[in-house]
């Protein structure tokens, strides 16, 4: 019988926060912890940058085979679905093997429900996975070529309610505006925009939402906030407050939802795993830790799980060493919103406000408040 003299930590996830963890974990513990990462891709995926698959980039430059990083910093790797977590007796169950730990880190990420949204699956085209952003690819490509035959166009951008990072639909939105310009044919293309928010990536704060309204007017985007889509008709959406927007081709970022629902572990209603705020551990389970997309954090973005799976390892690694953590999560969202022909970056101090209708408030009056637009963040 094998006598385990060292902690067992088990990441499961691939994502930003998964590898963020793992890899932190094995700096700060250096060989006196055992790690092991288990995710069901082979790969990781720089996912961001997706933005730029349906404007021709190949999506297989943005992947990066998890293996040989893994044995580098002596973390064994499991390419392996998750299928069950039992936090009684400590074990993961993948479709081949059950892996004991004695800390356990959840980073599983998010997935869509698309399907709250009648019609959304049927007519829309979805931001999610680069097989998504290759269907959005022709499209794009289609709509070009039918703007350059002289055929008047409308697109629809669309925001629905749950959705949890909205940005990358409004960069694909001012990028879009971008490229049809240099292509000669953005007149004869009508981009609209609508959100459920009330004002646009509404979570970020008022500066954010003014530089959004401003793009918006400079090139001739209507826009329609407090809108939330009811249901979805072929070439129109219809919206709770009566109004009907038409469009040739809809574009919309889904409702989100947990990816895989841990039936052991303390989750909402859209299956994110509820945890204590500064050090990400699971209610009711202290050693357990979830980490980005697939926590209760309100907002779901890259830099957000970064700092969670920091706040995380130095957390786990300091009790494991017998020391004081010398940090914890604090919710700085910091971003780079691509529209080609420039960038507005983003650095959004948040507060949680415990208030279901409006869980974050930005902390305006902040230094560390900062949004600024211009050629040179490209």
């Amino acid at each position: 019988m094998r006598i385990h003299t060292k902690p067992r930590i088990v990441v499961l996830g691939g994502g930003f926060g998964g590898l963020e963890t793992a890899f932190f974990l094995r700096m700060r513990l250096h060989e006196q912890a055992d790690i092991t990462l288990i995710s069901d891709r082979d790969y990781f995926l720089f996912k961001p940058n997706t933005i730029y698959i349906p404007f021709g980039m190949n999506p297989e430059k943005l992947k990066i085979g998890l293996e040989r990083p893994m044995k580098k910093r002596d973390i064994v790797f499991l390419h392996e679905h998750v299928r069950e977590i039992d936090p009684v007796t400590k074990q993961v169950f993948t479709e081949q093997h059950t892996v004991s730990y004695d800390f356990l880190v959840v980073a599983t990420g998010a997935g869509m429900r698309e399907q709250e949204v009648p019609g959304m699956a049927q007519y829309a085209e979805r931001v999610w996975s680069p097989t998504d952003m290759l269907k959005l690819q022709v499209a794009f490509y289609q709509l070009a070529e039918q703007a350059h035959e002289g055929h008047h166009r409308q697109v629809l951008f669309l925001v629905p309610p749950n959705n949890k990072c909205s940005g990358p639909l409004y960069e694909l939105g001012l990028m879009l505006d971008t490229w049809l310009r240099r292509k000669g044919v953005r007149r004869a293309v009508d981009i609209v925009w609508s959100t459920y928010e009330s004002g646009y990536i509404q979570a970020f704060g008022p500066r954010l939402n003014e530089v959004i309204a401003q793009e918006f007017a400079d090139r001739g985007i209507d826009g329609y906030p407090n809108h939330a889509v009811e249901r979805i008709e072929r070439g129109v959406a219809h919206y709770t407050n009566g109004r009907d927007l038409a469009y040739d081709l809809l574009v919309t970022f889904p409702p989100y939802a947990a990816s895989t629902a841990f039936a052991g572990l303390p989750a909402d209603d859209r299956g994110f795993i509820t945890t204590e705020p500064t050090t990400r551990q699971v209610m009711g389970y202290p050693e357990i830790y979830a980490v980005g997309d697939t926590s209760d954090f309100p907002v779901k973005q890259a830099f957000l799980a970064f700092l969670q799976a920091d706040a995380t390892a130095e957390h786990l690694a300091s009790h494991i060493l017998g020391t004081q953590p010398a940090f914890e999560f604090e919710p700085v969202s910091m971003c780079v919103m691509e529209q080609f022909d420039k960038a507005t970056f983003a650095q959004v101090p948040l507060h949680l406000t415990g208030r279901p209708e409006k869980p974050l408030e930005v902390l305006a009056g902040s230094a560390q408040y900062k949004v600024g637009s211009g050629a040179l963040w490209r």
